[in-house]
């Protein structure tokens, strides 16, 4: 059964909600900012663990965000997921408050290359249950009507060598049992959700029963988990962000994603 996931997206040690697409690593670029929180971390973490919203991830976007993802871990120790900067050196340290961490960039080697040998590594250390892969990604439309969706690193803005198939979930899901998936184009946008995208990700996982996914993009109202539950079987859960009420959002209230979660 599709569930409502939700998340606390850092930026500058602010909770922001951003057009993922303008993300970038230089420092002057300032990316399109759809809302800053007045409230803290910590706020959304305990409002999560208040309505039992499980699997909720932190994802720090850039420097200057540890802080506010160690209150948000704290305030709520055990029940949230992290994300950003993580690697082999500090995944036991994020582990003390964090329910799993969240592997992005440091998979990959400077030129996009996937570098199995580290996954295989940090899964051994931390335990493949505590891990979530990021395989965010962006849509690729070849001119003989192909479609590939390719994983992006570094803010989603260099593509990688790998891309998401029944091959790749296959192959990674001997080191985890999660991945994170943002459709980093239609990210931050509210136009509606990659239906052909969720679609594959059931396609490509339905061999996989014990595999937990969840989706990130595009999402623009409540009726969106009911097509995702759809789509994708169940299988896949669903992230909202611009367009939720908690996030200066006019399109969903975090009030009744909770309820679907209760009823369903």
């Amino acid at each position: 059964m599709t569930r409502f996931v939700s998340c606390i997206d850092l930026h500058n040690g602010q909770v922001k909600q951003i057009v993922g697409a303008t993300l970038t690593d230089n420092a002057s670029d300032a990316p399109t900012t759809n809302f800053v929180s007045q409230h803290s971390a910590g706020h959304y973490a305990r409002l999560y663990r208040e309505h039992n919203v499980s699997g909720c991830h932190v994802i720090k976007l850039g420097p200057n965000n540890d802080a506010a993802a160690l209150e948000a871990l704290r305030a709520a120790p055990g029940f949230l997921q992290v994300g950003g900067g993580i690697n082999y050196d500090n995944c036991l340290d994020w582990l003390r408050d964090a329910s799993k961490i969240i592997l992005t960039s440091w998979l990959f080697d400077s030129q996009g290359h996937f570098q199995l040998d580290r996954l295989q590594n940090i899964s051994e250390r931390c335990g493949k249950h505590r891990l979530v892969v990021d395989l965010s990604c962006r849509r690729v439309q070849h001119p003989d009507g192909r479609t590939q969706w390719i994983v992006a690193m570094n803010k989603w803005q260099k593509l990688t060598d790998l891309e998401l198939s029944a091959d790749t979930f296959r192959a990674l899901s001997a080191y985890t049992q999660e991945f994170l998936i943002h459709a980093a184009d239609v990210e931050g946008l509210c136009r509606g959700i990659d239906e052909s995208l969720v679609e594959n990700l059931y396609n490509w996982t339905c061999d996989l029963p014990d595999l937990k996914i969840v989706y990130a993009g595009g999402a623009k109202s409540v009726q969106d988990l009911a097509l995702v539950h759809k789509l994708s079987h169940g299988k896949v859960d669903l992230t909202y962000g611009s367009a939720l009420d908690i996030f200066g959002g006019n399109l969903v209230n975090f009030a009744d994603c909770c309820k679907w979660n209760e009823t369903h």
